[in-house]
């Protein structure tokens, strides 16, 4: 960087001074100043705005065909595992079948359990049971998957409500 009389000078490659007279400088240096804090700032409320997006929403979930369940084994560990879900009286609802059953029974942080879906994961939701509910969750599993009318003759000895907290 060069300074004269004309103001700040740079010396490009093909050998000319490329220079900026002192108000524009100024504007220049300004602008510059503005670019940069507006990138700190989308920068610094870029993962605040993530934690944010997670919303819970069962209308817009009952669009979705699956989520994935996440439990915690005492021998394995995390695992997670893809069911169907419905949408009833606002609120979510899974039916499982024995393995998943009992998975979400010998889950190490009963009774909450991790729940990805539409893109969106929460960590600490509750699984209640809701064995009132269970005609009219398979009633609805029914109407929303096809191949339910195989699944419904296998054993689901547990329904849940997932319920966010």
């Amino acid at each position: 960087m060069l300074e004269d009389a004309r103001g700040r000078c740079e010396q490009r490659a093909s050998g000319r001074a490329a220079c900026v007279t002192g108000a524009r400088f100024a504007t220049t240096a300004r602008v510059r100043r503005w670019r940069l804090f507006a990138v700190a700032l989308v920068l610094s409320v870029a993962p605040a705005r993530a934690l944010l997006a997670a919303e819970w929403n069962p209308t817009a979930f009952a669009k979705e065909d699956t989520l994935k369940l996440r439990t915690v084994g005492p021998e394995e560990g995390a695992y997670a595992f893809p069911v169907w879900l419905v949408v009833v009286d606002g609120q979510v609802y899974v039916r499982l079948g024995s393995r998943a059953a009992n998975r979400v029974e010998r889950n190490t942080t009963a009774p909450y359990v991790g729940v990805e879906v539409a893109g969106q994961k929460f960590d600490h939701v509750r699984g209640v049971p809701a064995p009132e509910y269970a005609e009219r969750v398979s009633k609805a599993m029914a109407e929303k998957y096809t191949s339910d009318i195989l699944m419904r003759w296998f054993s689901h000895p547990l329904t849940l409500r997932l319920v966010p907290e």
